[in-house]
């Protein structure tokens, strides 16, 4: 087996265990990275929809006050006004949604359905409520979700969601006295959720895990031939000539030209060495000869 040969198995099986480990690595380190990506822009999105739902109340529903005398609006409503904007961003990220799930919603929509009515839940029986992340199965594959809780911190949201003697008229006349009432200061009702599909931050990590080995094995590959160029020039070359030389010495061509000595690595020392020892068995030989 030949010296390059040997040289470029070990040089492989080195890659290769390395290429593993690190693909390994890798992968593991991108999804996680990926998945938290995602669960940050979806918490901005939230938090983007909360500035909706204050700038509602404070700027869009006082201004309505003589309208909603005559008729619901509900435009006026922070919830429909932030799930609205929501549906506006859907048209350019359309793999995320969103809805205010409640147990006892004015508006139908709202309502929330089994898995979402557990986290609402969740939030109720835990005082210090914070955020949730989870994930759950679809019917089009895995899902993973963001909820943050709904709490009735101002006193203005329960005109609306005391009590139906208290509720604006036009509201009853929308949507009915059956649901949306009986809130309370301070209760969780419901839950802001995000949701997205796990392919999401999964085809994010593929695709930069393809990028980043396909990269890594180009960059393995050059490394390769320079080395293969650089062993065969300083390496196999200059021992490929001295091999030459010998042979024509050992078969009595004591006229074969001396190796070049140039440097001061190891096959330099080797070539001094060499044509020492040629010169060594010259001198042998014509002493025998004499």
């Amino acid at each position: 087996m030949k010296l390059k040969t040997k040289f470029n198995l070990v040089l492989v099986g080195v890659f290769s265990v390395s290429l593993l480990v690190t693909g390994l690595l890798s992968y593991k380190i991108l999804q996680t990275n990926a998945r938290e990506e995602v669960i940050q822009q979806a918490g901005m999105m939230m938090e983007a929809a909360m500035a909706i739902r204050g700038y509602t109340i404070g700027e869009i529903k006082p201004l309505l006050g003589m309208q909603l005398k005559r008729a619901f609006l509900p435009q006026s409503v922070p919830a429909y006004a932030a799930t609205q904007a929501f549906h506006e961003l859907r048209k350019t990220h359309p793999e995320y949604t969103y809805k205010e799930a409640t147990l006892n919603p004015t508006n139908p929509r709202n309502r929330a359905v089994d898995w979402e009515a557990d986290v609402v839940e969740e939030f109720r029986n835990n005082s210090k409520g914070g955020e949730i992340i989870g994930e759950r199965e679809t019917p089009t594959g895995r899902s993973l979700y963001l909820a943050r809780p709904i709490q009735i911190n101002d006193r203005g949201c329960l005109t609306c969601h005391s009590t139906v003697q208290a509720a604006p008229k036009t509201l009853l006349a929308r949507y009915g006295p059956a649901n949306g009432f009986g809130w309370k200061l301070n209760e969780v009702v419901g839950a802001q959720i995000v949701s997205v599909p796990t392919s999401v931050p999964f085809k994010k990590a593929n695709s930069t895990f393809v990028t980043f080995m396909g990269a890594l094995v180009g960059i393995f590959t050059i490394i390769a031939i320079m080395l293969n160029v650089m062993l065969g020039n300083i390496v196999v070359k200059p021992v490929t000539n001295m091999s030459r030389i010998a042979d024509q010495v050992s078969m009595g061509k004591l006229d074969a030209p001396e190796f070049a000595e140039s440097g001061k690595d190891e096959i330099a020392s080797l070539a001094v060495s060499f044509n020492r020892m040629r010169r060594s068995l010259e001198k042998a030989m014509k002493m025998l000869e004499e």
